[in-house]
């Protein structure tokens, strides 16, 4: 078994979508980045690919690709496992956290938890999705962006 760690956050700007963990959230504002900057599934794709010793976001999907603007991060996500697959690695767990003062996540947590084990081949059971705020703290507690952690655990079947 091998363990990794991933983290990203990005700013919340007018005039984008917020999407965490391929769910499509109702707000005012969304996450600025070169793709969905879905920072959920960013930080589940470092943890996968930290966890094989794979490289990282920036090294397998760079922002100087024009095939990665706006691009679905669940697919980047699928594409990760495929490569971490391909070296003999399934995923065992997930365990992510969501650090936003604002929206409310609790009624997305179970289709965020869905579309990630979808996309790396394992159960529900094997999602683990949190949410907290950063209790006003910061720029996070400010509201002015969106972080996320997460850890992946990965066994070689057999």
């Amino acid at each position: 078994m091998t363990v990794g760690i991933g983290f990203d956050i990005h700013p919340l700007v007018p005039g984008r979508r917020l999407v965490l963990g391929g769910v499509e959230i109702p707000f005012d504002k969304g996450l600025d980045g070169h793709s969905d900057a879905d920072a959920l599934a960013h930080a589940v794709i470092d943890a996968i690919l930290g966890a094989a010793c794979a490289g990282d976001i920036g090294s397998c999907f760079g922002t100087n690709d024009p095939q990665y603007k706006d691009v679905s991060s669940l697919l980047l996500l699928r594409e990760a496992f495929r490569r971490v697959k391909a070296l003999g690695y399934l995923v065992s767990h997930i365990d992510a956290t969501i650090i936003a003062e604002a929206p409310k996540l609790a009624s997305y947590i179970s289709q965020m938890r869905a579309n990630l084990a979808d996309s790396v081949e394992t159960t529900v059971e094997g999602v683990s999705v949190k949410a907290a705020t950063a209790n006003r703290v910061g720029a996070l507690g400010a509201g002015d962006g969106i972080a996320c952690l997460a850890i992946a655990s990965l066994r070689r079947p057999g």
